[in-house]
């Protein structure tokens, strides 16, 4: 029997390769914590990850995970949407961040009433895509089998599908691509040069 897909576990992998020490990253929908902790023990100490989060609860509990492991110090938590990402991000840091991340939905264990949203999502998609440095990347996993998950998750796509290919390259995972309910991952990836 094969073994299932870990769509957190793919992006981690992808994530991982383009951080090192002292890079910068940007958490655009901390949740409970795990994707903030991973970013902050692949930028070190000498590196900043930018974590938002629009409910307090999540902040808190990721602030929790990372004192927990003495990862604070590299992170700065900001309580906001991530369509707010490049007011609370140094301008100095723009076009200069390696890695986005995304986990949209709800937060686990929590109001399921509360969700990422489509018109907020696409701004926040769009601010990271020129918040990317070149060779940067992207991850989105999107999750369609709740109340406005199927509308955001299609409303992604298109804008992703709609990005200019001379900039970004694009690909998707699926766990099962005959299973519309199944969450999905996109990559995007800053290309170095745009003659690539």
């Amino acid at each position: 029997m094969p073994q299932a897909i870990s769509l957190v576990k793919e992006a981690h992998n992808a994530i991982s390769k383009t951080l090192s020490p002292g890079s910068i990253a940007i958490d655009a929908t901390c949740g409970n914590g795990y994707d903030t902790l991973f970013l902050a023990q692949q930028v070190g100490k000498t590196g900043t990850v930018y974590g938002f989060d629009i409910q307090q609860r999540a902040v808190e509990i990721t602030e929790q995970k990372l004192r927990e492991q003495q990862l604070l110090s590299q992170v700065q938590l900001i309580h906001a949407g991530h369509e707010e990402m490049s007011a609370y991000v140094p301008v100095k840091y723009h076009q200069n961040i390696n890695a986005i991340m995304f986990n949209l939905g709800y937060l686990p264990g929590s109001d399921k009433a509360v969700i990422t949203k489509t018109d907020t999502t696409l701004i926040a998609l769009e601010t990271a895509c020129l918040l990317l440095k070149k060779s940067g990347i992207i991850t989105v996993i999107a999750y369609p089998g709740h109340p406005g998950g199927l509308q955001e998750l299609e409303a992604l796509q298109n804008q992703i599908n709609a990005l200019d290919k001379s900039f970004f390259q694009h690909d998707i995972l699926e766990v099962d691509k005959n299973d519309l309910s199944k969450p999905k991952l996109f990559f995007i990836s800053k290309k170095s040069s745009e003659f690539i």
